[in-house]
């Protein structure tokens, strides 16, 4: 597991978080003697999954608006 300290981490931010993509893990130690831990999150859902919005219109309304948008 790699260790940075602080001021490493936070210089170089953009090349922590993707050693820690990498390695599952990385250590960032305080100059008190405190560590943290970054670890990549793994989200399990699609990001195309998003929850739909009711329009209150029924799909032949939706089909009319198609037929019309097409005739233009």
């Amino acid at each position: 597991m790699t260790t940075y300290t602080y001021s490493e981490a936070r210089q170089n931010l953009a090349t922590v978080l993707e050693k820690a993509k990498q390695e599952g893990e990385i250590l960032i130690k305080r100059k008190d003697g405190s560590y943290f831990v970054i670890r990549p999150l793994i989200v399990d859902e699609s990001p195309l999954n998003v929850e739909g919005i009711n329009l209150d219109i029924s799909s032949e309304e939706i089909v009319d608006v198609m037929r019309e948008i097409r005739e233009r």
